[in-house]
C-alpha cells in the first residue's frame, strides 16, 4: 500500500470514528429538561399576570433551574469521572400534579412542561457536581408556585 493510500485509509477510520461519537447524544435528559424548563418559562410569559405574584416567582424559579441545568452539563463535561451505566436505570418518575383548570391554558402547559423537566432531571445520571438536584429542587418549587397561581388566578 502506498504512502497515500494509508493516509486515505487513516483519514476514512478516522472520520468513521468522528461520526460514531457525534452520533451519541451528550446528556440527552439535561438538555430534554432544559428545553422543558424553556417551554414552561415561555407559557408562563404568555399567561395573564393576575397570579398573585406565583408566576413571576415560577419565572425567577425556572430560570434558576435553567442554569443550574447547564452547570450540571458543565461540570459533567469537563469532569472526568466514570459515568454512570445508562442514564435511564433507576431513577422512578415523578408524580404527577393534579391537572390545571382548563380556562388557564398557558397556566397548564407551564405545569406539563416542568413535570417533564423534572421527569428529565430524575433520569439523568446523578454525577452533575450537585446541580441537577439544585435544578430538581427549583423546579420543584417552580411546579408549587405555577400550582398556586393556578388557584389565585380562579
Amino acid at each position: 500500500m502506498t504512502r497515500r493510500n494509508s493516509l486515505i485509509a487513516f483519514l476514512f477510520v478516522l472520520a468513521l470514528t468522528a461520526s460514531s461519537f457525534a452520533s451519541v447524544p451528550d446528556q440527552p435528559f439535561m438538555q430534554a429538561a432544559r428545553t422543558d424548563l424553556q417551554k414552561a418559562r415561555a407559557a408562563l410569559q404568555r399567561a395573564e399576570h393576575n397570579k398573585g405574584g406565583h408566576r413571576a416567582n415560577a419565572i425567577a424559579l425556572i430560570n434558576s433551574a435553567i442554569l443550574e441545568v447547564n452547570r450540571g452539563i458543565t461540570f459533567d463535561r469537563t469532569h472526568l469521572r466514570r459515568r454512570y451505566e445508562s442514564e435511564l436505570n433507576g431513577l422512578e418518575n415523578a408524580t404527577t400534579m393534579q391537572p390545571a383548570v382548563v380556562d388557564q391554558p398557558n397556566m397548564r402547559a407551564a405545569l406539563e412542561h416542568l413535570q417533564d423537566a423534572r421527569r428529565n432531571l430524575q433520569s439523568a445520571s446523578a454525577d452533575k457536581g450537585g446541580h441537577r438536584q439544585n435544578a430538581l429542587d427549583l423546579v420543584s418549587r417552580a411546579i408549587d408556585e405555577v400550582n398556586r397561581g393556578i388557584a389565585a388566578g380562579n
